[in-house]
């Protein structure tokens, strides 16, 4: 194991020596090609900005609204029918939008009821399985000016699904 702490070390300083190397090789202004990608970057990211706005906004108004809580008050007799915990829901309802939303939630259910947990194992666990499809969606395809998400919205909000069932199978499987 210690040739891979080793490697894993030194990988970034060589990839970066690698990139220098072929850019002196080639006569391209590394540094300069740097600052123009940065800039770049700046200029990209200012241009999110009001995606990202209305991709929270939207968040706050579904959970403020509460129709978080009517959704849960429905869908819980079934939950509790296939023995899934009603808990797990909003984490799997706010994981493809938000990331950030999401680990928050995940870092609540861990906190609530402890790590080796079947929640909290299981939130874990969806946490690592899923995406952030719809926030990946609107900021990438915004980005470059692509309008017609929609094959590219259902099979990522399948993907999550898949991962979502795929999460609940296994955890259960394996710690219940």
């Amino acid at each position: 194991m210690n040739w891979l702490n080793a490697l894993s070390l030194w990988i970034v300083p060589m990839l970066l020596l690698t990139v220098i190397v072929h850019a002196a090789l080639k006569k391209i202004p590394a540094y300069d090609s740097f600052v123009e990608g940065g800039k770049d970057g700046f200029q990209l990211a200012v241009s999110l900005i009001p995606y990202l706005v209305g991709m929270m906004v939207a968040i706050s108004v579904f959970r403020e609204s509460g129709a978080m809580e009517l959704l849960l008050d429905a869908v819980e007799p079934v939950l509790v029918l296939i023995g899934v915990p009603a808990d797990i829901v909003p984490l799997a309802l706010i994981r493809p939008i938000s990331g950030t939303g999401a680990l928050g939630m995940m870092s609540d259910l861990i906190a609530e009821h402890g790590p080796d947990s079947f929640i909290g194992r299981l939130a874990s666990t969806m946490q690592g399985s899923t995406d952030t499809t719809l926030y990946v969606l609107t900021i990438y395809f915004g980005a470059a000016g692509i309008k017609s998400i929609g094959d590219a919205l259902k099979v990522g909000l399948f993907a999550d699904a898949v991962g979502v069932a795929a999460s609940i199978l296994i955890v259960t499987l394996l710690f219940l």
